[in-house]
């Protein structure tokens, strides 16, 4: 099964290749599994985190990178946010943001 990967928004993308180039390179490895694994891939590559948003989690010598993705109909993928990590734990106000724009997807799904 072979899954679409979206935007929420053209930022969300350019946000990512804003990263460092190893996280990047990270990042595309991860995606590519997405793509082919959809909801059953898990940790160390993806973490669910509950009312359909899950994580992505790249990382490399430079840093850790975060994308936050949900699942839409017809096998679509949106990463709704991303950002790189500095700090231990996932910043609430990241997350505040990928959800709202996950309920605002699956309320328009």
């Amino acid at each position: 099964m072979t899954y679409q990967i979206d935007y929420f928004h053209q930022r969300v993308l350019a946000e990512i290749e804003s990263w460092p180039v190893d996280v990047l390179a990270d990042y595309a490895r991860l995606v590519e599994l997405l793509a082919q694994h959809g909801p059953t891939l898990r940790l160390p590559h993806a973490k669910a985190f509950g009312a359909g948003l899950f994580e992505l989690r790249p990382r490399g010598h430079s840093g850790i990178g975060r994308a936050f993705y949900c699942f839409l109909h017809r096998k679509r993928i949106i990463v709704v946010h991303a950002f790189i990590k500095k700090t231990q734990e996932t910043p609430d106000k990241e997350l505040k943001l990928a959800r709202k724009r996950v309920k605002e997807l699956q309320q328009n799904d």
